[in-house]
């Protein structure tokens, strides 16, 4: 039989001959039938909390002996965006009959969008419990202090700025808890210097971060007992009160964990750990960028690579990602 001289018969392209587009999605559908066939669903970030994202930073700085500098990797995990409020707190008590903090009636103090004051480490640690998370550790709330770069001597950066946080009587009250825009970390967490002092859940050796563990550090077993008053917890993030030398991200304070002086200056916030459903929603935000490409749908592929990169900032692959996008948009 005598073949057709027109019938085209098409030629498979070359390594070079395959354009932006077929490469791209091609590693969509393919990334994506991986990722649905192993995500059976997609859950959401908990409300008002951050996501961290595993990583390692610089723990500690040079301004106090207790402060040695040292490299820690942290698994991901979520913590609270704001400190805990009075409006959250009253909700826990009205819960659960837990009794009234200290200051709870003090004008300054009570409103309710003001951080909750005059708790001890043990109010802190039932609340997050009964919000179903945990104290966050010292390592934990360092990290999400310094931000993306893991070294932020402040949370907002390296250099004091007095409008960026409440400390040193500048105010003579608490802050609202959404307070200081300007001053947030790197992850988007508010008020991490001034306001107020946060619980850890990590005992206060004046030692530890010379002998710290690399991952995940817990805190030493046991705390100093502090002018024989019994073993003292760590508190971090100096506020409204103490004075600017508090303020930077690595600041150490203690107290007993029962005891509440110096109550109008104690608060907390919580945290959690990022479980692998959240990771996925990452990937997912990811595969969805990757999908838009392919279909040339470059402004919801922007959409989806920032939303992947609002979870894990410093991811290289995400970032390239977006590089592509963005050179295809100024087109």
């Amino acid at each position: 039989m005598t073949k057709n001289r027109h019938t085209h018969i098409p030629q498979s392209p070359s390594k070079g001959e395959m354009t932006m587009k077929n490469l791209t999605l091609l590693s969509s559908i393919t990334f994506a039938s991986i990722l649905l066939a192993t995500t059976p669903a997609i859950s959401q970030d908990p409300e008002n909390m951050v996501l961290v994202p595993r990583g390692e930073f610089t723990m500690g700085s040079q301004d106090h002996k207790d402060e040695t500098p040292h490299n820690v990797v942290v698994d991901a995990y979520y913590i609270d965006k704001y400190e805990v409020s009075n409006k959250d707190y009253k909700e826990f008590m009205k819960a659960t009959g837990h009794p009234a903090p200290a200051y709870w009636d003090d004008p300054r103090l009570s409103k309710p969008e003001q951080p909750v004051v005059g708790v001890n480490w043990y109010d802190g640690s039932a609340f997050c419990e009964w919000k179903g998370k945990r104290l966050p550790t010292e390592a934990e709330w360092e990290r999400a202090a310094k931000g993306p770069e893991g070294s932020g001597h402040y949370p907002w950066g390296h250099t004091l700025d007095e409008t960026k946080a409440n400390y040193g009587q500048n105010v003579g009250k608490t802050s609202p808890v959404d307070s200081y825009p300007a001053g947030v970390s790197g992850y988007g967490a508010y008020n991490m210097s001034g306001n107020v002092f946060e619980w850890v859940s990590d005992w206060y050796d004046p030692t530890y971060y010379s002998v710290s563990p690399a991952l995940n550090p817990q805190g030493p077993a046991t705390g100093l007992n502090f002018a024989n008053q019994g073993p003292v917890k760590v508190l971090k993030g100096g506020s409204w009160l103490a004075p600017a030398s508090s303020l930077h991200s690595s600041h150490r304070f203690w107290n007993q964990p029962e005891n509440n002086s110096y109550g109008v200056g104690l608060g907390f916030r919580c945290a959690q750990p990022a479980s692998s459903a959240s990771i996925q929603a990452t990937q997912y935000d990811f595969m969805q960028a990757l999908i838009s490409m392919g279909d040339e749908k470059w402004n919801e592929a922007l959409d989806s690579i920032n939303q992947a990169l609002k979870a894990d900032p410093k991811n290289m692959e995400y970032m390239q990602t977006k590089t592509l996008i963005m050179n295809q948009i100024n087109k």
